[in-house]
């Protein structure tokens, strides 16, 4: 497995888990940008809870499945995106209006594409899940 991404790897990895009805997925490695994701996931019901496993060697991530995920992923590259253009990527990556997230990386931190609409902010698109 290609470890160039470890995003990419882990919006995969969640996505497998729970396309085989695993209740818990572990996440290695452990980077900030992928808990910020974890997080919003967590807060928009896509994931449960997870905590963090000090293994003495980096740690990793138990994270638990909530079954609620049907497509997730990383959007490479990681397209700037303004407010007048949301439109476009939320056609591009999400299969309906109003359903599922883009996760953006703003001047304010990581938010949903309709949390950084609403502080009418652009930044740059970090992954998408419905």
């Amino acid at each position: 497995m290609a470890m160039n991404d470890p995003l990419s790897n882990t919006m995969s990895k969640i996505l497998n888990f729970e396309n085989v009805g695993k209740r818990e997925c572990t996440i290695k490695p452990v980077s900030t940008t992928i808990k910020k994701v974890l997080d919003i996931l967590n807060q928009e019901g896509y994931t449960g809870k997870y905590e963090e496993v000090d293994d003495g060697r980096g740690g990793y991530i138990k994270l638990s499945m909530t079954g609620n995920i049907n497509k997730c992923g990383a959007i490479k590259p990681r397209f700037a995106v303004t407010i007048d253009n949301y439109e476009k990527f939320e056609k591009r990556y999400l299969p309906a209006r109003g359903f599922g997230i883009l996760i953006v990386s703003t001047s304010q931190g990581m938010m949903t594409h309709n949390q950084a609409k609403e502080k009418k902010i652009g930044g740059r698109l970090i992954a998408y899940c419905y």
